[in-house]
């Protein structure tokens, strides 16, 4: 299993630079809390915040304005598309242009389209394209920072595990976090608010992510065409037995496990126990994952995806719960040992990737890592109706529980998978 195409390392030597630590850390230093990782985590956490808090606002927006769900639905997908469909082209353009510079126009965007959001929610939507435009600009920016969002983490601190430990912890804040204070504001009327809050976020991201003092790292040759800058980052992921791997068998989960999962829970639990009970079963999705942040910055196996896997085996308790009809304490101990292990496989694979894979081609990895697995979750989400209409509620948890079960089970019979080791010094 070679590591880089030989062509491509020869040429990468006369190439431009772009962002990296230029020197060794000095002694002393913070293994994680450096100034450039305060700096990075201050922006990814008002970056998180801000795109927790958009759907919640534009859909409540709209349906408390008369729109219908239907173009609420509409909506999302003006969003979450663009995203899905361009982050593999974000991945070549951070590697062209450095991942941080990518990451700050992405936020200006993003600054640019939150601000006019506000003034479309605050005098009124006269035509839903201009919603829907905006919206794809957001999308389109997101999908512009996330490359950059992963490579970022191993240039700005020694202990790369122990920061997407961090980061981790900090997305389960924002994401429990934005939601509730968008639903708030837009429940006395303030959707545009949101908006401001949201700009402001992503200001502060820039504005931090300027504030990023990095050295230099190998970028494509620039004399290299776009199209094959994005040749090179297939032939990058494909050549990888552990990485293609991983996507393959998250592929499957992600249609038939994850992906149907929270609209099912919700159409099961709610009726039954309430929509304050499904709020509090994912507040402790939340705590749990804030506990599997703290175990991934303190224990670091030899084998991490081989450990990951393991911690994988956790995630069906929930779906089996909600079949065999536990009580809403169990469902939530069971959501709080499910937030641990999917976290905990969460940070194992990102320090894998961010380790294992050379600076210089890492945006273009995980951009196709993100475009195959997160791009398989709406398809999931999609067909959760259709299946229960077949099947049966109970059946198509059944078939998830099974598939998380076989998920974590390949991951651990496939030898490069499972005897993947870590990068000494670097995670």
């Amino acid at each position: 299993m070679k590591d880089r195409s030989a062509d491509h390392t020869a040429a990468v030597t006369s190439s431009q630079t772009q962002d990296r630590p230029a020197e060794a850390p000095q002694a002393g230093e913070p293994a994680i809390w450096t100034r450039n990782f305060q700096f990075y985590f201050t922006a990814r956490s008002a970056g998180l915040l801000g795109w927790a808090m958009l759907p919640v606002a534009v859909t409540a927006g709209l349906l408390s304005s008369g729109y219908s769900l239907s173009t609420a639905g509409y909506a999302m997908a003006f969003l979450v598309g663009p995203f899905a469909g361009l982050v593999i082209f974000g991945g070549v353009l951070a590697d062209r242009f450095t991942a941080r510079r990518m990451m700050i126009a992405a936020d200006l965007f993003n600054l640019t389209a939150h601000v006019l959001l506000a003034l479309l929610f605050a005098y009124g939507i006269d035509h839903l394209w201009h919603l829907y435009t905006l919206l794809v600009v957001a999308g389109v920016a997101n999908a512009m920072f996330q490359p950059g969002a992963s490579s970022t983490v191993p240039l700005v601190s020694r202990d790369v595990q122990g920061a997407n430990g961090v980061l981790r912890i900090s997305e389960a804040f924002t994401a429990l976090g934005g939601p509730a204070l968008a639903g708030v504001l837009v429940g006395t009327a303030a959707t545009e608010w949101v908006m401001v809050i949201s700009a402001v976020s992503y200001g502060t991201s820039a504005c931090c992510l300027f504030a990023l003092r990095l050295g230099a790292v190998p970028a494509p040759p620039a004399d290299e065409s776009f199209v094959r800058n994005l040749v090179v980052g297939w032939q990058e992921f494909r050549s990888r037995n552990w990485l293609w791997g991983v996507i393959a068998i998250w592929m499957v989960f992600a249609v038939l496990s994850w992906g149907p999962q929270l609209s099912i829970a919700a159409g099961v639990i709610v009726p039954e126990h309430g929509a304050t009970a499904f709020g509090l079963l994912n507040c402790a999705f939340g705590a749990g994952t804030v506990a599997g942040g703290v175990l991934a910055m303190r224990y670091k196996p030899d084998r991490p995806l081989a450990a990951g896997a393991v911690a994988m085996l956790a995630y069906p308790l929930y779906p089996l719960g909600i079949v065999l009809d536990w009580p809403v304490w169990l469902l939530a101990v069971a959501q709080v040992v499910v937030g641990v292990g999917i976290t905990f496989w969460g940070v194992m694979w990102a320090t894998s990737v961010q380790t294992q894979v050379p600076g210089e081609v890492l945006n273009r990895v995980h951009a196709y890592e993100v475009a195959g697995s997160v791009g398989m979750f709406p398809v999931g989400s999609a067909l959760a109706g259709p299946a229960v209409g077949a099947f049966g509620t109970d059946e198509v948890l059944l078939v998830g529980v099974v598939v998380a079960l076989l998920t974590a089970a390949a991951l651990l019979a496939a030898r490069p998978i499972r005897t993947l080791g870590r990068v000494p010094g670097r995670a």
